[in-house]
């Protein structure tokens, strides 16, 4: 469970790198602007809402508990 969001995590911000070398080389010399940071974004945005319904219907499923710090008694 740790490995597949720690792999949705890791392409979320591979997708935030390529939306901002876009950002930065985009337009550049002449060249036409593209859609590349756009569609880094989206990509960017669909794996974070991706990953978090697979939390939801992992946390349904009983797949992942809730760790938490204990809450101290009176």
């Amino acid at each position: 469970m740790k490995i597949v969001i720690a792999v949705v995590f890791v392409g979320i911000l591979v997708a935030l790198a390529l939306a901002g070398q876009a950002m930065r080389q985009d337009g550049r010399d002449g060249k036409p602007k593209t859609n590349r940071m756009a569609h880094a974004l989206a990509w960017r945005i669909g794996l974070s809402v991706a990953l978090f319904l697979f939390v939801l219907v992992a946390y349904k499923l009983g797949w992942i508990q809730p760790g938490g710090l204990p809450v101290p008694t009176r």
